[in-house]
């Protein structure tokens, strides 16, 4: 097995100076994280009216998303729509950020597994009845990842450098990655970074295909959970090179195990590999870590693998939750999202309870939140683990 490693890096980090979130529990960031404290999960009907020939529960935005201006009309997709959605919420944040560095020391990365995808699924069933795609449908402006990009470019007016990553389920994660490189390297001097996917009948089918889709919401770390839900939504976060924030970005870890193109590696030690690079770049121990973010997918083999790998890094103690029980798993997005979630925990000082976990599966061993938690939160540890062997964790940490 071969892992790529970090140098570490005992500085304070990068601050995050701003974030925004929508998921099927709400369409701002207030909404989304009320929702996640309150304990009301976003997974139920085919909201969508996707066809499917199965039953599942799915996590679709609550409301209708806002048509992209006019200016942008070729590129209005519903992927493009949650951006722009995203980027009003960030307010002047970003256009400050803009303002003081200069439109091109301000880059863009983001995170997505689907892309236009669901927007290039209706242009196919359009040319099946009628012969052709739709007049409207451009392949580049609807269907590809750099759509996205200059969707947001356009938006923000940022210049910088500016790209997707694409890993799967890791992809969240890594753009914190390719942030702290662009900023240590001198490339940029505030980094967007964030994910945002759409639900489309290809995702779904395709996990229903492998036989890791729940018929039901789905259940991480639950006595009997049979697969995931999918979701829908995204987040945007704003990375400075100085300055304040509302929380700080301090470590990230990367690895690749290939050990299968859908299994995970039984032992964790890809992910437990991940999980300690993010800390020696932190500067920080185990004992450190207040809260982790779990990837928890609900499928049996990633918990028990996950679970495995927690154990041995961090021990028994350390409480341990995943959102995917509100959200459903949001693909390339995930990630992204639950960074923001990571960072309401250190500012609300209340760790999210691990919806669907109880009965808890006796097997992990692990500490499990079975609900909300007042707690001083310093550290938090978020996983993100992807087909292929693909792992990545991020440690975030309060404001100094």
């Amino acid at each position: 097995m071969r892992l790529a490693m970090k140098p570490e890096r005992t500085s304070e980090g990068y601050p995050i100076t701003a974030y925004a979130a929508c998921s099927a529990l709400g369409m701002t960031s207030r909404e989304v994280l009320d929702a996640l404290y309150a304990g009301h999960c976003g997974l139920g009907a085919n909201a969508l009216a996707l066809e499917l020939p199965f039953a599942t529960a799915l996590g679709a935005l609550p409301a209708a998303l806002p048509h992209l201006p006019s200016h942008l009309a070729a590129y209005d997709t519903r992927l493009a729509r949650m951006a722009m959605l995203l980027v009003h919420e960030l307010g002047s944040a970003l256009p400050d950020a803009v303002h003081r560095y200069g439109a091109q020391r301000v880059a863009i990365v983001m995170a997505s597994s689907t892309a236009g995808l669901e927007t290039s699924e209706h242009a196919f069933a359009h040319s099946l009845r009628h012969g052709r795609l739709p007049e409207t449908y451009s392949f580049a402006q609807a269907h590809s990842f750099g759509a996205l990009i200059e969707v947001l470019r356009a938006l923000s007016t940022a210049r910088g450098p500016g790209y997707v990553v694409s890993t799967a389920c890791s992809s969240g994660n890594k753009v914190f990655g390719c942030a702290e490189r662009l900023l240590a390297a001198g490339h940029a001097d505030a980094v967007l970074v964030g994910g945002i996917d759409t639900l489309c009948q290809i995702a779904v089918r395709g996990f229903h295909s492998l036989g890791i889709l729940s018929a039901a919401a789905c259940r991480p770390f639950g006595l009997g959970r049979d697969g995931t839900s999918l979701g829908e939504g995204g987040a945007l976060l704003l990375i400075e090179r100085r300055g304040p924030g509302r929380a700080r970005l301090l470590g990230v870890g990367e690895t690749c195990d290939a050990h299968h193109m859908t299994q995970p590696l039984p032992d964790g030690a890809g992910a437990i590999a991940a999980m300690s690079a993010a800390l020696a770049q932190a500067g920080i121990q185990a004992a450190d870590i207040d809260h982790v973010n779990a990837h928890g997918t609900g499928t049996p083999l990633n918990d028990e693998a996950e679970a495995i790998a927690i154990e041995a890094l961090l021990g028994c103690q350390v409480p341990v939750a995943s959102t995917k029980g509100f959200t459903g798993h949001m693909l390339g997005a995930g990630a992204s999202i639950e960074a923001v979630f990571s960072i309401a925990a250190i500012e609300r000082g209340q760790l999210p309870q691990s919806l669907g976990a109880s009965p808890l599966d006796p097997k992990l061993r692990i500490q499990i939140n079975h609900g909300v938690r007042a707690a001083r939160c310093r550290y938090v540890l978020s996983n993100a683990f992807a087909f292929g062997g693909s792992n990545a964790a991020v440690v975030f940490g309060a404001s100094t």
